[in-house]
């Protein structure tokens, strides 16, 4: 019995050194466990924070491309709402400009017609005071003009005993030259006055001074009447400087009754050469003036 028990002992204690092997294995492989384990949570820490700092950094960079994204479509749009103005802009200026060709063509045209409409207005006014100042001189003064082989300037009120009594003469312009064709009746000094008159080619004062020395001369009673034929009428060159600053012409009544209704090359020129008041001026005399009763609307 001893014996058994002592055997059953020895397997107790065998068992136990085996289970306390093993115990002890098992303790080695777990600190082992647990040592790898460990490392192993420290290098998870390691990846968790830096995955945390990957996370980090992708939020930042999602965050920025989001900006980004967000500035680039604003951008876009913006672009696209200037493209729209552009574009709209340009639709307005060629509108602009075509509204800006048509009024000037209308401007232009108006003008046209307004400078068309003024110069007939010129016009007709001014024929209407040539005619009127022809009127008065040939009413008032018996002063008309005739052209022909020269210029023949008639003249009449200058007798009082006898107002229908014409005084004339004829000068002709040639070369810058004035020659005296004729006068009726002659007059002393006569050729110091063409002198004159070629030296200074004052032919206005040259017929204010003409018609006073008729005047001088019927006051005197020294005239001798010399009767010629009344010479062809046809107006003289406009190129010559004795038209240059106005023309008067009169017809005689034969003349008028022939031309009467149709405008002539004269009256014309005497539209746009004539100022009658210069001329009113320069042909009357002060010692005439003085003496003859003056149309109203003719004072200057």
């Amino acid at each position: 019995m001893a014996s058994i028990r002592d055997a059953d002992i020895h397997l107790r204690l065998q068992s136990l050194d085996a289970f306390a092997a093993s115990h002890r294995n098992s303790l080695q492989s777990l600190r082992a466990t647990a040592l790898e384990t460990a490392r192993s949570q420290s290098e998870l820490a390691e990846i968790k924070a830096k995955l945390r700092e990957a996370e980090d950094e992708l939020v930042k960079a999602l965050a920025v491309k989001t900006r980004r994204e967000a500035k680039r479509m604003a951008l876009k749009d913006a672009i696209d709402s200037a493209r729209g103005r552009v574009e709209d802009l340009k639709t307005s200026i060629q509108k602009r400009r075509t509204e800006q060709e048509e009024c000037a063509t209308v401007v232009s045209q108006h003008r046209l017609v307004l400078a068309a409409s003024e110069q007939k207005s010129n016009e007709s006014i001014e024929q209407d005071e040539v005619q009127e100042a022809i009127s008065w001189y040939n009413r008032v003064l018996g002063f008309h003009v005739e052209g022909g082989h020269g210029v023949k300037f008639t003249f009449k009120n200058i007798n009082v005993d006898n107002p229908n009594e014409e005084y004339f003469f004829t000068i002709r312009h040639e070369d810058d030259t004035y020659t005296l064709l004729n006068c009726e009746p002659s007059l002393k000094d006569i050729d110091e006055l063409i002198h004159e008159l070629n030296k200074t080619n004052g032919l206005f004062k040259f017929v204010r001074t003409m018609r006073k020395k008729f005047q001088e001369a019927v006051a005197q009673g020294s005239l001798s009447m010399i009767t010629n034929e009344h010479q062809e009428s046809s107006f003289i060159s406009a190129s010559a400087p004795v038209l240059s600053e106005s023309t008067i012409r009169s017809y005689s009544p034969t003349e008028r009754n022939e031309h009467q209704g149709e405008p002539t090359k004269v009256n014309a020129r005497l539209q746009k050469q004539v100022n009658w008041r210069r001329v009113k001026s320069a042909i009357l005399s002060p010692d005439s003036a003085s003496s003859v009763r003056q149309s109203p609307r003719l004072k200057v």
